[in-house]
C-alpha cells in the first residue's frame, strides 16, 4: 500500500542521515569478528573416569606433542587401549613440562607420582605440584591449564574427604579428594616474558583469538565513529554514564553504573 511505501522511504532516508555503526556494534554482530577456529585441535581433557582408573591404573603412550592454535600450552596426544574393545583410543591432554614423545603415562589411583601421570588428589602428598586439576570429580580437568600454571597441594582433610589446594591466583580452595590432576607444571611457561617487539607479532597474537586489536580510545576517534569522539582536544565533554536501555550505538562508557568515581578508603578488617 501507499502508506507502507511511504514508511519504508522514511526509514531509508533516516538511515542515511544517521551516523555509521560504532565498532562495538559491528563486533557484536559476529560475522568476520569471530575467531578462526578451523586450525584448533579440539578440547583438551583428561581421559574419561572409568573402572580401571578408580581401582588401579591405565597405561598410555605419548604419540605426539602438537601446537594448538589460540592456546599457549602445547597438547600431548596420548594413546590408550580401549577399556573393553579390541582397539586403541587417543586422548588429547595438556602437555606437562618434561613430557616427551614415546613416554609412558599412567592414569589411575595406583599410578606413581611422576611427571605426566594422572592420579586422584588423595594419593598425592602435601606440597605436590599439579596441573589440569578437576573442580568436580570426573569433569576431566578445569583448573591450572594455561602455560606455566600449576596448583600446590596444601593439605589433606580425611574427615571431610577433601583436599586443600592453592590455585595459580593465590586463592586457596578445598575440593573433593577424588578429583584427578596431572603431576607437574603445564608446558610453555615464560611465554609472555618474551617481548612482542613489533606490531605484526601483536597482530597475529590477537588474530588467533580474534581480540580487539589495536584497541583505539573513543576520544581519539571522530564524532561519527564513537560517542566520545571529536572536539578540539581529546576529551569526552559529557558524563559517560549510560542507561541499560539506550540504543546500541550509544552504549559506550559506564553502562548502567550503580556508582561512579574513585573508591575511597580501604575495607576495615572488622
Amino acid at each position: 500500500s501507499k502508506a507502507t511505501v511511504s514508511v519504508l522511504n522514511w526509514i531509508y532516508r533516516e538511515a542515511h542521515n544517521m551516523g555509521k555503526c560504532i565498532l562495538s556494534q559491528r563486533r557484536g554482530a559476529g560475522s568476520i569478528f569471530t575467531a578462526h577456529t578451523h586450525k584448533r585441535k579440539g578440547a583438551a581433557k583428561l581421559r574419561p573416569l572409568d573402572f580401571g582408573e578408580r581401582r588401579g591404573f591405565v597405561k598410555g603412550t605419548v604419540q605426539e606433542i602438537v601446537h594448538d592454535s589460540g592456546r599457549g600450552a602445547p597438547l600431548a596426544l596420548v594413546q590408550f587401549r580401549h577399556p573393553y574393545k579390541y582397539k586403541r583410543v587417543q586422548a588429547r591432554m595438556i602437555a606437562v613440562e618434561g613430557m616427551s614423545t614415546g613416554q609412558f603415562v599412567y592414569c589411575g589411583k595406583r599410578a606413581e607420582l611422576a611427571i605426566g601421570n594422572c592420579l586422584p588428589l588423595k594419593m598425592m602428598p602435601e606440597g605436590s605440584i599439579v596441573c589440569n586439576v578437576e573442580l568436580k570429580t570426573g569433569d576431566r580437568g578445569s583448573m591450572a591449564r594455561a602455560s606455566g600454571e600449576y596448583c600446590i597441594v596444601i593439605s589433606q582433610l580425611p574427615e571431610q574427604e577433601r583436599t586443600r589446594i592453592k590455585l595459580p591466583s593465590g586463592e586457596k580452595k578445598s575440593i573433593s579428594w577424588n578429583c584427578r590432576a596431572m603431576v607437574g607444571i603445564v608446558a610453555g611457561g615464560g611465554r609472555t616474558e618474551k617481548p612482542l617487539l613489533k606490531a605484526g607479532a601483536a597482530h597475529y597474537a590477537a588474530k588467533a583469538k580474534r581480540k580487539n586489536w589495536p584497541n583505539i580510545r573513543g576520544v581519539a576517534r571522530n564524532p561519527v565513529e564513537h560517542p566520545h569522539g571529536g572536539g578540539n582536544h581529546q576529551h569526552v565533554g559529557h558524563p559517560t554514564t549510560k542507561s541499560r536501555m539506550c540504543p546500541a550505538g550509544q552504549k559506550s562508557g559506564l553502562v548502567a553504573a550503580r556508582r561512579t568515581g574513585r573508591h575511597k578508603g580501604g575495607r576495615s578488617n572488622e
